[in-house]
Protein backbone atom coordinates (compact mmCIF):
# COMPACT_ATOMS: atom_id res chain seq x y z
CA UNK A 1 0.00 0.00 0.00
CA UNK A 2 1.25 3.21 -0.97
CA UNK A 3 0.37 6.55 1.32
CA UNK A 4 -0.02 9.57 -1.09
CA UNK A 5 -0.54 12.75 0.08
CA UNK A 6 -1.77 16.39 -1.53
CA UNK A 7 0.57 18.19 0.56
CA UNK A 8 0.05 21.66 -0.91
CA UNK A 9 -2.63 22.25 2.22
CA UNK A 10 -1.87 19.34 4.78
CA UNK A 11 -0.35 20.35 8.26
CA UNK A 12 0.99 17.15 9.54
CA UNK A 13 2.88 15.55 6.82
CA UNK A 14 5.98 14.59 9.84
CA UNK A 15 2.85 12.81 11.54
CA UNK A 16 2.02 10.82 8.25
CA UNK A 17 5.85 9.54 7.70
CA UNK A 18 5.82 8.35 11.12
CA UNK A 19 3.02 6.35 10.77
CA UNK A 20 4.02 5.02 7.44
CA UNK A 21 7.50 4.29 8.82
CA UNK A 22 5.78 2.52 11.93
CA UNK A 23 3.51 0.45 9.47
CA UNK A 24 6.20 0.13 6.67
CA UNK A 25 4.34 1.97 4.02
CA UNK A 26 5.65 4.03 1.12
CA UNK A 27 4.53 7.45 1.64
CA UNK A 28 4.53 9.85 -1.74
CA UNK A 29 4.07 13.46 -0.83
CA UNK A 30 2.78 15.54 -4.22
CA UNK A 31 3.20 19.41 -4.29
CA UNK A 32 3.16 22.00 -6.43
CA UNK A 33 6.19 24.11 -7.10
CA UNK A 34 4.38 27.12 -5.03
CA UNK A 35 4.66 24.82 -1.95
CA UNK A 36 7.47 22.56 -2.41
CA UNK A 37 9.79 21.59 0.52
CA UNK A 38 12.70 18.91 1.20
CA UNK A 39 12.25 18.83 4.57
CA UNK A 40 11.51 15.30 4.97
CA UNK A 41 14.48 13.35 4.63
CA UNK A 42 13.57 9.63 5.04
CA UNK A 43 13.94 6.63 2.40
CA UNK A 44 10.16 5.43 2.53
CA UNK A 45 8.94 9.35 1.61
CA UNK A 46 9.04 10.29 -2.05
CA UNK A 47 8.45 14.16 -2.91
CA UNK A 48 6.73 14.71 -6.11
CA UNK A 49 6.77 18.51 -7.53
CA UNK A 50 4.24 19.51 -10.06
CA UNK A 51 3.00 22.84 -11.78
CA UNK A 52 1.20 26.02 -9.85
CA UNK A 53 -2.24 24.92 -12.27
CA UNK A 54 -4.71 24.84 -10.19
CA UNK A 55 -5.48 20.93 -10.09
CA UNK A 56 -2.11 19.50 -10.88
CA UNK A 57 -1.71 18.01 -7.57
CA UNK A 58 -5.01 16.65 -7.61
CA UNK A 59 -4.64 15.37 -11.24
CA UNK A 60 -0.77 13.72 -10.21
CA UNK A 61 -2.88 11.93 -7.16
CA UNK A 62 -5.34 10.75 -9.18
CA UNK A 63 -2.67 9.48 -11.75
CA UNK A 64 -0.23 7.58 -9.34
CA UNK A 65 -3.21 6.00 -6.98
CA UNK A 66 -4.26 2.52 -7.82
CA UNK A 67 -6.98 0.54 -5.74
CA UNK A 68 -6.05 -0.16 -1.99
CA UNK A 69 -4.00 2.77 -1.88
CA UNK A 70 -4.45 5.60 1.08
CA UNK A 71 -4.25 9.03 -0.27
CA UNK A 72 -4.45 11.84 2.53
CA UNK A 73 -6.20 14.89 1.22
CA UNK A 74 -9.24 17.64 2.59
CA UNK A 75 -10.18 18.10 -1.26
CA UNK A 76 -13.38 16.56 -1.47
CA UNK A 77 -13.15 17.01 -5.32
CA UNK A 78 -10.68 14.79 -5.57
CA UNK A 79 -12.04 12.04 -2.99
CA UNK A 80 -15.56 11.33 -4.94
CA UNK A 81 -12.81 10.72 -7.89
CA UNK A 82 -10.59 8.54 -5.50
CA UNK A 83 -13.37 6.61 -3.81
CA UNK A 84 -14.85 5.81 -8.02
CA UNK A 85 -10.91 3.82 -8.06
CA UNK A 86 -11.91 2.15 -4.84
CA UNK A 87 -8.67 4.00 -3.42
CA UNK A 88 -9.20 4.77 0.21
CA UNK A 89 -9.17 8.87 1.41
CA UNK A 90 -8.79 10.04 4.75
CA UNK A 91 -8.71 13.96 5.58
CA UNK A 92 -5.50 15.27 7.50
CA UNK A 93 -8.53 16.11 10.33
CA UNK A 94 -9.58 12.09 10.43
CA UNK A 95 -12.31 12.25 8.16
CA UNK A 96 -12.60 8.96 6.21
CA UNK A 97 -14.20 9.69 3.21
CA UNK A 98 -16.36 6.76 1.43
CA UNK A 99 -19.32 6.43 -1.03
CA UNK A 100 -21.76 7.19 1.50
CA UNK A 101 -20.84 10.63 2.84
CA UNK A 102 -18.87 12.23 -0.05
CA UNK A 103 -22.39 13.21 -1.56
CA UNK A 104 -23.23 15.27 1.26
CA UNK A 105 -20.00 16.47 1.11
CA UNK A 106 -20.10 17.86 -2.06
CA UNK A 107 -23.51 19.39 -1.83
CA UNK A 108 -22.35 21.32 1.48
CA UNK A 109 -19.66 22.15 -0.16
CA UNK A 110 -21.90 23.76 -3.04
CA UNK A 111 -24.17 25.34 -0.98
CA UNK A 112 -21.21 27.56 0.65
CA UNK A 113 -19.74 28.27 -2.10
CA UNK A 114 -22.73 30.16 -3.62
CA UNK A 115 -23.27 31.75 -0.27
CA UNK A 116 -19.44 32.81 -0.58
CA UNK A 117 -20.33 34.03 -4.10
CA UNK A 118 -23.40 36.10 -3.30
CA UNK A 119 -21.74 38.19 -0.43
CA UNK A 120 -22.30 36.05 2.38
CA UNK A 121 -19.25 34.97 4.97
CA UNK A 122 -18.94 30.93 6.11
CA UNK A 123 -17.03 29.78 8.45
CA UNK A 124 -13.69 28.56 7.68
CA UNK A 125 -12.24 25.56 9.40
CA UNK A 126 -11.44 25.22 13.23
CA UNK A 127 -7.57 25.39 14.41
CA UNK A 128 -6.22 22.04 13.77
CA UNK A 129 -6.31 20.18 17.47
CA UNK A 130 -4.75 17.36 19.49
CA UNK A 131 -8.33 15.57 19.40
CA UNK A 132 -8.00 15.99 15.21
CA UNK A 133 -4.40 14.59 15.64
CA UNK A 134 -6.08 11.42 17.68
CA UNK A 135 -8.67 11.28 15.68
CA UNK A 136 -6.40 11.00 12.19
CA UNK A 137 -4.11 8.62 13.96
CA UNK A 138 -6.85 6.24 14.83
CA UNK A 139 -8.43 6.60 11.72
CA UNK A 140 -5.10 5.61 9.76
CA UNK A 141 -4.34 2.48 11.70
CA UNK A 142 -7.75 1.45 10.98
CA UNK A 143 -7.52 1.88 7.26
CA UNK A 144 -4.05 0.49 6.86
CA UNK A 145 -4.62 -2.46 8.68
CA UNK A 146 -7.97 -2.98 6.11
Amino acid sequence: MQILVDGDACPIKELIVDLAVKYSCEVIIISSIAHWSNRLNNKLVKEVTVDSDPEAVDMKIVNLASSGDLVITQDYGLAALLLEQEIKVLSPRGKVFTRQNIDYLLAKRHQASKLRRSGRKTKGPSEYSKKDQRRFKTAFIKLVNS
